[in-house]
C-alpha cells in the first residue's frame, strides 16, 4: 500500500541523513540533518540500476516537494533514473542551522550532501529560482560528474537589470522581516503566481515546512542574500559562477514560464548568452512555478532519453545548388530598371539603387554592433524600407524577426518578448509600444524624430543616420562575409489562429529553397512583376528577381485591400503576378464596381493570381477569374512552416468536384505529402502512408520546411517526431489521383461515440443550405462521446447569437446527415470569430467553448 507523506509524494521517498559540513560558517566538525526526496530505495526494490542521477535544487520559498512530478514519472514508467530532490539547509524539512548561509555556502553545502550520498555516476542538475544558480555552482565545480543541465525559471546574474519589483519590495528594510519571516506573506505571494491556481492541498503542502517565524529564517535570509548590488557579499560568488557557466559544454534544457514577474524573459536571454547551445521551451501563459503550471517531467525525461536535437536532419533534397538570397540583387548592380515600388507615397528604387541602399544600411548596422546571429526585430510596414532592412540583415547574417501587427497588440508583444531580439527597428507607433510594454532590443527609429520624443522612446539610432554613416563608408557586397547557409536567417510567426503565435526559424538555405520552389512551381523568373498583398512576399520578391510593389493597404488587415488599390499597384509595375489572401480578394470583389476602364484593363494584363491563407470557395475564385480573365488562378496550400506545400488551379478545383474536404491539389516542386492515419479518437499515428482515402494528419517533406520552432522544444519534438517529416496539425486524405484534400485541423476533429469526425465536409453541407453563410462544426462534451454542433452565420446576418430557427435547424441537420454526421444542435451568430492576420481562419476552439456554455443555459453572449 502506498502511503503519501504529502499529496503526490510516496513516503518511501522521504529520507533524512546527517551530513558533515565543510562550510566556513560552521564550526569545524559540525554535521547537519538534511531532508531529501530520493527514489534510491524504490529503484533497489525494483532491481533497477540507474543510468544517472537528477540532482534537483529548489529555490525560495519552496522545497523538494516542487520536484515530486519527476519522482512520480520515474516510478510510473519504471525509468532507470535516480532522482534526488534536496531541501536546502534552513529550508523545507532540513535543519535550521541558525547561521546566515550565503550563495557560496549553499553551493558548498550541496557538495557536502552529494559527497555524503556517494554520488559517483553521471549527474544532471535541475534547478529553479535561486536553486538554479546554486545547482550551476555545483555543476561548474563538479564537471567531471556533470552530464546535463536543466533549468526552470531562474537567474544567473543581474545582467544590468534592476531588482524585480516583487523582490525589491520583499528586500526593503521596512518590509523584509515582516514579509519574509514574521508573516507567511512571501510564501503566499509566491504560491499565488501559479497558473492555474494551486489546489488547496498542494498549497498546504508547500506551506508545511514554514508554519512559524522560526521555521522561516531561511526564507528571509535567501531574500537578503540576493546579490544585485556590486558591493553585496555574495556578488563575487555570483560573478564567478555566472562566468564559469560559459565553460559548460554539456547539453542544457531550459523550461520557462514567460509570465513570471520575477525571472522574466530577460533572464532567459541572459542565460542563453552564456549557454547558447541550450534547448528551450517557453510555456506561454505560465508563470514562476512553471513546474506546477505544466507537466515538465515528461519532456525532461524525453530529452534525457536522447531526443535533444531539434533540427530536422533528414530532409528532401534541394531543387538545385544553394544560391544565396542576395545572389539576384548582387548580379544586377548595373540594372537601372525598377526593383521595388512604393505606392503611398509614390517612390521607387532601381536594382542598382536597392543594392547600394542595402550595402549602406548593412554597413551602418555593423557600425553600431549588429553582427551575424544577432536577432533584429523589424516593425516596419512592407515597402522599400522593409525590403532594404530585410536584405541588409541577410547581408550581415543577422536574423530577421518578423512579428507583424496582424497578431494583435497582445500577440505581437508576446512574440517579440519570446524571440528576444537584440535590436528593434520600427516606426513611431511600434517604438511607442516597445516603450510602454518593455519590448527587448536596442531601439532604432525608421524615421528621424525630435530630440525630446527620441529620448522619451529610448531611441538609440535612426535609419537615416545609419544610411548616412554606411554610405560614407562606400562598401560593396564583397566587404561582407557570406552567411553560413545553415545559420538562422529569419524568425517568422504563425497567424495565431490555433493558439499563441509560434516563432518559425528558417536558415538561409531554407529561405533559398522556398524561393526556388516558388520560382519552379509558378515560373516566377527574373523580370516578373509582383503585387505583394501578402506580407511574406516582401521578403521574396527581390530574391526572385521580381519587381515588387505592395498595394495601398494595411497588410495586417487584408480586408483593407480594395479593387482600385490592387489595380493601381498592378499598373505601377505592369504586374504579371498578384498574391493576395482570400479575405483581401473578397473585399476586392466587393469594391470592383469602383474600377474605371483603365484599371480594369490593367487587371486584364495579370497572368498569374495566387491566393493562400485559407480555403477559397470555387464561386469566389470564379468571380476572381472574371476580374483577371487572362490569369491562371491558383490557390497554393501551405503554412508559415512550409510555403507552399501543394497547388491547384481553378480548372483543377472544378475537375475535383465535391468531396470530403477541400481539394488543394498536388505537391509543389521538391515537396512530398503523406498521411499519418488517425484512430477512432482522432489520434494520429507515426508512420507516413500514401494509401488513397485514408484520413489522417498531413505530413510534409520538402527542402523549404522550417528548421524548427523557436524556443518551443516540446512543440518541435512533436512536429518532427517522424524523421524527415513535418507534422502540419492539419487532417486530410489523398485521393486516387494523388490530390490532397484538407478536412480541417487535428485539434478540431470531433471525438464522438461513433468515431472521429473531421469538420469540413459537414460545414460545406451546412453552407449549401439556403440562407446559410459560413459554418463551423464543433464538438461539445467529453472526448469519446462528443455531440456535433453547427455554429453558423446567416444571410442576412443574425441580429444576435442563439439557437437557429426550427426550419433552418431542420434543413441544416438534413444536409449534414448526408455526410454521415448527426447534428445535435444548430446555433447562429452575427459573425464567426476568425484569426486577426488572415481574417479567414475560423476559431473553432473558441466556438466549441462558447457552444458548450450556450447549450448549458444562462445568458447567451457573442463568441
Amino acid at each position: 500500500m502506498v502511503t503519501e507523506l504529502f499529496p503526490g509524494v510516496d513516503a518511501i521517498y522521504s529520507t533524512y541523513l546527517q551530513v558533515p559540513s565543510t562550510s566556513q560558517v560552521d564550526t569545524p566538525g559540525s554535521t547537519h540533518r538534511w531532508h531529501i526526496l530520493d527514489n534510491h530505495e524504490e529503484l533497489q526494490q525494483r532491481g533497477i540500476d540507474p543510468v544517472g542521477t537528477l540532482l534537483c535544487v529548489h529555490g525560495n520559498p519552496t522545497w523538494s516537494y516542487l520536484w515530486r512530478s519527476l519522482l512520480n514519472h520515474v516510478s510510473a514508467h519504471s525509468l532507470p533514473w535516480r532522482v534526488v530532490a534536496v531541501d536546502q539547509l534552513d529550508m523545507g524539512f532540513s535543519e535550521r542551522t541558525g547561521t546566515f548561509r550565503r550563495l557560496a555556502d549553499r553551493v558548498n553545502d550541496l557538495g557536502d550532501l552529494t559527497g555524503a550520498l556517494g554520488l559517483t555516476g553521471k549527474v544532471t542538475t535541475v534547478g529553479h529560482d535561486w536553486g538554479g544558480i546554486i545547482s550551476l555552482g555545483w555543476a561548474v565545480s563538479h564537471q567531471e560528474q556533470l552530464e546535463n543541465v536543466v533549468l526552470t525559471n531562474t537567474a544567473i546574474h543581474p545582467a544590468g537589470f534592476e531588482l524585480p519589483a516583487a523582490l525589491k519590495l520583499a528586500s526593503h528594510p521596512a518590509v523584509h522581516s515582516w514579509g519574509t519571516k514574521t508573516s507567511p506573506a512571501f510564501l503566499r505571494v509566491t504560491h499565488s503566481l501559479a497558473q492555474p491556481a494551486l489546489a488547496p492541498e498542494v498549497r498546504k503542502a508547500f506551506m508545511a515546512p514554514y508554519t512559524s517565524a522560526a521555521k522561516r529564517d531561511g526564507v528571509a535570509n535567501f531574500v537578503a542574500d540576493i546579490p544585485f548590488s556590486p558591493e553585496h557579499p555574495s556578488r563575487p560568488a555570483l560573478d564567478e559562477i555566472s562566468q564559469a557557466v560559459r565553460s559548460l559544454k554539456v547539453p542544457a534544457l531550459m523550461l520557462w514560464g514567460p509570465k513570471d514577474p520575477v525571472f522574466s524573459d530577460r533572464y532567459l536571454r541572459d542565460l542563453l548568452s552564456r549557454l547558447p547551445h541550450a534547448q528551450v521551451h517557453r510555456f506561454e501563459g505560465s508563470s514562476h512555478l512553471v513546474g506546477e503550471d505544466n507537466d515538465i517531467a515528461a519532456p525532461i525525461f524525453q530529452w534525457l532519453a536522447g531526443e535533444k536535437e531539434s533540427r530536422n536532419t533528414s530532409r528532401a533534397e534541394s531543387l538545385g545548388d544553394y544560391r544565396p538570397m542576395l545572389a539576384e540583387l548582387d548580379s544586377r548592380t548595373n540594372d537601372h530598371s525598377a526593383a521595388v515600388v512604393d505606392i503611398n507615397p509614390a517612390r521607387s528604387l532601381s536594382w542598382a539603387e536597392l543594392g547600394e541602399r542595402v550595402n549602406a544600411l548593412a554597413t551602418g548596422l555593423r557600425q553600431i554592433g549588429v553582427k551575424a546571429g544577432d536577432r533584429v526585430n523589424l516593425l516596419v510596414p512592407p515597402g522599400i524600407e522593409l525590403t532594404s532592412l530585410i536584405y541588409a540583415c541577410l547581408r550581415l547574417g543577422a536574423v530577421i524577426v518578423v512579428a507583424d501587427a496582424g497578431l494583435g497588440a497582445k500577440g505581437m508583444g508576446r512574440a517579440i518578448k519570446g524571440s528576444g531580439p537584440r535590436f528593434l527597428i520600427g516606426i513611431e507607433r511600434a517604438l511607442t509600444g516597445a516603450r510602454l510594454f518593455g519590448w527587448p532590443g536596442t531601439r532604432i527609429s525608421a524615421d528621424n524624430l525630435p530630440a525630446a520624443k527620441r529620448k522619451l522612446l529610448g531611441v538609440a539610432h535612426t535609419l537615416p543616420e545609419l544610411y548616412a554613416a554606411g554610405g560614407k563608408a562606400a562598401t560593396g557586397s564583397s566587404a561582407f562575409e557570406p552567411a553560413d547557409p545553415d545559420a538562422d536567417a529569419a524568425v517568422l510567426f504563425t497567424s495565431g489562429s490555433t493558439g499563441p503565435a509560434k516563432g518559425v526559424v528558417y536558415t538561409h538555405r531554407q529561405l533559398a529553397a522556398m524561393r526556388d520552389t516558388l520560382r519552379e512551381t509558378y515560373n516566377l523568373k527574373a523580370g516578373s512583376a509582383l503585387v505583394a498583398g501578402f506580407a511574406p512576399f516582401a521578403l521574396l520578391g527581390p530574391a526572385l528577381g521580381a519587381t515588387s510593389v505592395t498595394p495601398d493597404m494595411d497588410v495586417t488587415a487584408p480586408r483593407t485591400l480594395t479593387a482600385t488599390a490592387l489595380a493601381d499597384a498592378a499598373a505601377a509595375v505592369h504586374a504579371t503576378t498578384v498574391f493576395a489572401s482570400p479575405a483581401a480578394l473578397a473585399n476586392v470583389l466587393e469594391t470592383k464596381d469602383a474600377l474605371d476602364q483603365v484599371q480594369r484593363k490593367t487587371l486584364e494584363g495579370v497572368s498569374l493570381m495566387l491566393s493562400a491563407g485559407a480555403p477559397i470557395p470555387e464561386p469566389l475564385l470564379a468571380k476572381v477569374q472574371e476580374l483577371v480573365p487572362q490569369a491562371k488562378v491558383h490557390t497554393p496550400y501551405g503554412m508559415t512552416e512550409a510555403l507552399p506545400v501543394t497547388d491547384i488551379d481553378l480548372p483543377g478545383i472544378r475537375t475535383a468536384g465535391q468531396g470530403n474536404g477541400v481539394c488543394v491539389g498536388t505537391a509543389v516542386a521538391g515537396a512530398t505529402v503523406a498521411i499519418a492515419p488517425i484512430d477512432a479518437l482522432g489520434v494520429a499515428g507515426d508512420k507516413p502512408e500514401f494509401t488513397p482515402n485514408a484520413t489522417g494528419e498531413i505530413l510534409v517533406r520538402a527542402p523549404h520546411v522550417k528548421d524548427r520552432y523557436d524556443r518551443l522544444w516540446i512543440t518541435e519534438q512533436h512536429s518532427s517526431s517522424i524523421p524527415g517529416w513535418h507534422r502540419t496539425g492539419d487532417v486530410g486524405h489523398l485521393d486516387d489521383q494523388g490530390r490532397l484534400w484538407v478536412e480541417g485541423r487535428l485539434g478540431h476533429v470531433l471525438r464522438t461515440a461513433t468515431g472521429a469526425i473531421t469538420p469540413v465536409a459537414a460545414e460545406h453541407a451546412a453552407e449549401a443550405v439556403a440562407g446559410a453563410g459560413r459554418a463551423a462544426l464543433v464538438g461539445v462534451g467529453p472526448d469519446g462521446i462528443q455531440a456535433a454542433v453547427v455554429v453558423m452565420e446567416t444571410v442576412p446576418p443574425a441580429r444576435k447569437p442563439g439557437p437557429a430557427s426550427s426550419e433552418l435547424a431542420r434543413q441544416v441537420r438534413s444536409a449534414v446527415a448526408a455526410t454521415g454526421t448527426d447534428v445535435a444542435a444548430v446555433l447562429v451568430v452575427p459573425n464567426l470569430p476568425t484569426d486577426i492576420r488572415h481574417n479567414s481562419k475560423i476559431d473553432r476552439a473558441a466556438l466549441a467553448g462558447w457552444a458548450a456554455a450556450t447549450l448549458a443555459g444562462g445568458r447567451i453572449r457573442n463568441p
